[in-house]
C-alpha cells in the first residue's frame, strides 16, 4: 500500500508541474469518478450476488427471514473486531468532515461502508446503500485530495466530486449526482465547480452503464403521459408526501435511538434487531432488503398479487387488501430501517424513502381509483411519490426531481414531480428546519447551513485563534509585581488568578496608567483593588458563533478563556477573530482565479 501511494504521489507531482491548475484539478477529478464509480459498482455486485445466493439456496419454510439478523451480526462482528467498536455513517460524516475536520475523511471509510452495508443490506436488512455509497465516495475525493496535496476548498470539491459519482453509478443518473453533490454536501456552490462535478459524475454513471446488468439498473418505462387534469391530485399527493416525510423520520430516529440504546451487548441487540425485522417481515415480506425489486412492480403498475402470510390483509378482498396492505409498508417501512441501523447494522435512508414514496403512490392512486369516476395512473402516482418522499426525508428536492427524471428515461413528468417535491419540502422545512441525518449535529454547529457567516465561524475552533502567551498575576500581589512583568511583556493586558490558580478578573493598563507613573504607591497598592470582572468569559470548547456574539454584545478587544475548573489559559482577540474570518472568506474563491 505505500508503495502504490509513493507511485501516486510521484505521479500527481509530475503531472502538477506538466499541467495547470485547473486541468489538474480535472483529473483529479476523473480519477475520483473512476474510483468511486468503480467501489459503487462493486458494492450493488457484491449485493446482488448475496440476494442471488440466497434465492437460489433451497431453504424450507420462512428460514430465509433469519438472514437479516446474521446480516447484522456479521456487520457486528467487523466493525468490532476490525473498526475499534465504532463506525461514523453516511452523509451526516461526510458534512461533520467537511465543516470541523478541514474535509478530510480517514481512509479506511473507502472500504468499511462498502463492507459493512453489503452485509447489513445483502443479507435482508431494510436500509439503502446510497448513503454508504457517498460515505465511500467522499473518503476517496478526499484521500486523492490529500495525496495530490489540495487545499481544503478543493478537497471538499473532491469529496463532493466522488459523492456525485457514487450517486450516479447507483442509479445512472449523471444529472442528479451532480445536483445531490451541491444541494446535499456543498452548501456554497461556485460555477467553476460545475465542471469537475459533471466529469466525475458522468465517469461514474459509465462504469455502471459499461459494467453493470441493465437488471441491475434502477430505471422505468413511462406507461401513460402527464395529463394536466391529475394536477390537483399530485397536489394532494405532494400534501401527503410531505407528512408522511414528518412521520418516517420521527418514527426512524426514535426507533433507531431506542434500540441502540438499550443496555445489552452488542451482538445481543443485533440478535434481538434480527428477531423483529423477522416479525415484520412475516407480516409484510415487501420490507425485507433494500426493497427495489419490490418498488419496480409497484412503479410498473404490476403490483397486483402480495403474499398474505397473516390472511388477515385477504379478509378485506382483492383491492382494499392490497390498499391496506400497501398503507401498512409505508407505516413500517420507518420502523423496520430503524431497526437495522440501530441494532447494528450500516445502511442509508435513500433507498426506504423511495420505498415509501413508491407504496404511498400506489396506495393514493388506487384509493382514487376505487372510486366509479376516476382513473388515475398508478405507475405515475408511485413515481411521482418517490420524489416526494425522497424530497421531504433527505432535504433534496432538486435530486429527487432530477432522479425520478432520468430514472424514467426522460421529462414526461417533470410537472407533477416538482409539484409534488416542493410541497413536500416546504411542509417539512416548516416543522423541522433540519434533516434526521444532521438535526443534532446542525444544533451543535457541527455542520455547515445555508448561513454563510456561521458556516465561516464553524470552520475553525476557538483553540485555533487563542493567544496563550499571556502571564498571570496573583490577586494578593502588589503593583510592583505587575510593573516587573510588564518589563518583561509587550501586553497591555494581564489575567489575575486567586485560589489554586483559578481565574479571578483581568488587569488593563489602560485603566493603571496613573498610578504606574506613582513610584511611591508601587509598594502599597495590591492588584486586588486594581483588577475587574471582564465583560464576559470563554469556555475552550465554546463554539466560534457564540464567541462572535460575545464581542459584539460586550463591545471588547480582548476576552478571557478558561478550562473546565476556570483556570485561565489564554486571551481571544477580536483582532485575530477578524482576520481569520477575513483569511477563510478570501480563500473561497473561483478555480479558475487560482492559476
Amino acid at each position: 500500500m505505500k508503495t502504490i501511494r509513493n507511485g501516486y504521489v510521484f505521479l500527481m507531482n509530475y503531472l502538477r508541474a506538466k499541467l495547470s491548475h485547473v486541468q489538474f484539478i480535472l483529473l483529479i477529478a476523473t480519477v475520483t469518478g473512476f474510483v468511486s464509480g468503480m467501489l459503487a459498482v462493486l458494492l450493488k455486485a457484491i449485493v446482488h450476488y448475496i440476494q442471488h445466493g440466497i434465492n437460489t439456496i433451497n431453504i424450507s419454510g420462512f428460514a430465509y427471514l433469519l438472514f437479516p439478523a446474521l446480516g447484522i451480526l456479521l456487520t457486528v462482528f467487523v466493525v468490532q473486531q476490525f473498526f475499534h467498536g465504532y463506525i461514523e455513517r453516511g452523509i451526516a460524516m461526510v458534512l461533520r468532515s467537511i465543516a470541523r475536520k478541514s474535509s478530510y475523511i480517514p481512509f479506511n471509510h473507502t472500504y468499511l461502508h462498502v463492507i459493512t452495508s453489503s452485509l447489513t443490506v445483502g443479507l435482508g436488512g431494510s436500509a439503502g446503500l446510497e448513503a454508504p455509497i457517498v460515505a465511500t465516495g467522499s473518503a476517496t475525493g478526499s484521500n486523492l485530495a490529500r495525496i495530490s496535496d489540495l487545499n481544503y476548498q478543493e478537497r471538499t470539491l473532491l469529496i463532493a466530486c466522488g459523492a456525485a459519482a457514487g450517486i450516479s453509478a447507483v442509479f445512472n443518473a449523471p444529472i442528479a449526482g451532480v445536483v445531490f453533490a451541491i444541494e446535499v454536501l456543498l452548501v456554497e456552490t461556485i460555477v467553476s465547480y460545475f465542471i469537475p462535478l459533471i466529469i466525475s459524475s458522468v465517469v461514474g454513471a459509465l462504469c455502471s452503464k459499461i459494467i453493470l446488468e441493465e437488471s441491475l439498473l434502477f430505471n422505468f418505462v413511462l406507461k401513460q403521459t402527464f395529463d394536466y387534469k391529475n394536477v390537483p391530485y399530485y397536489i394532494t399527493l405532494g400534501i401527503l408526501a410531505g407528512f408522511v416525510s414528518l412521520y418516517y423520520a420521527r418514527v426512524f430516529k426514535f426507533t433507531e435511538s431506542k434500540i441502540h440504546n438499550w443496555k445489552i451487548n452488542n451482538y445481543g441487540k443485533a440478535v434481538l434487531g434480527g428477531l423483529l425485522l423477522l416479525i415484520i417481515y412475516f407480516v409484510l415480506p415487501p420490507l425485507f432488503g433494500e426493497g427495489y425489486n419490490s418498488v419496480k412492480k409497484v412503479a410498473n403498475g404490476s403490483f397486483n398479487t402480495f403474499v398474505d402470510n397473516t390472511t388477515l390483509f385477504s379478509l378485506l378482498g382483492s383491492n382494499w387488501g392490497i390498499i391496506v396492505f400497501s398503507a401498512f409498508i409505508v407505516l413500517l417501512k420507518p420502523v423496520a430501517a430503524g431497526i437495522t441501523i440501530g441494532s447494528g447494522g450500516n445502511g442509508g435512508n435513500f433507498a426506504p424513502s423511495l420505498f415509501a414514496g413508491s407504496y404511498l403512490g400506489f396506495f393514493f392512486s388506487q384509493v382514487l381509483n376505487t372510486t366509479p369516476w376516476l382513473k388515475v395512473p398508478v405507475g405515475n402516482f408511485s413515481l411521482v411519490g418517490m420524489a416526494g418522499v425522497l424530497s421531504g426525508v433527505m432535504y433534496s428536492p432538486l435530486t429527487a426531481i432530477f432522479l425520478i427524471a432520468e430514472i424514467t428515461n426522460g421529462y414526461e413528468l417533470f410537472i407533477p414531480l416538482m409539484i409534488v417535491s416542493s410541497i413536500s419540502f416546504f411542509i417539512v422545512k416548516t416543522y423541522e428546519p433540519f434533516s434526521m441525518e444532521i438535526k443534532k449535529l446542525a444544533k451543535e454547529g457541527q455542520v455547515f447551513t445555508y448561513k454563510k457567516e456561521k458556516n465561516i465561524l464553524t470552520s475553525f475552533t476557538l483553540e485555533e485563534i487563542m493567544q496563550d502567551q499571556y502571564q498571570t498575576i496573583n490577586l494578593d500581589k502588589k503593583l510592583k509585581d505587575l510593573v516587573e512583568l510588564l518589563k518583561k511583556s509587550e501586553k497591555n493586558i494581564f489575567a489575575v488568578t486567586g485560589n489554586k490558580g483559578r481565574f479571578v478578573g483581568i488587569v488593563e493598563l489602560n485603566d493603571i496608567k496613573q498610578k504606574l507613573f506613582q513610584p511611591e504607591e508601587h509598594n502599597r497598592v495590591l492588584i486586588r483593588s486594581l483588577m475587574k470582572k471582564p465583560s464576559a468569559v470563554l469556555r475552550k470548547d465554546q463554539d466560534m458563533h457564540s464567541v462572535m456574539e460575545l464581542f459584539d454584545l460586550t463591545q471588547s478587544w480582548y476576552l478571557p478563556v478558561l478550562d473546565d475548573d476556570k483556570r485561565f489559559i489564554g486571551f481571544i482577540s477580536k483582532t485575530k477573530l477578524f482576520n481569520k474570518y477575513r483569511e477563510i472568506l478570501a480563500s473561497q474563491s473561483d478555480l479558475y482565479e487560482m492559476e
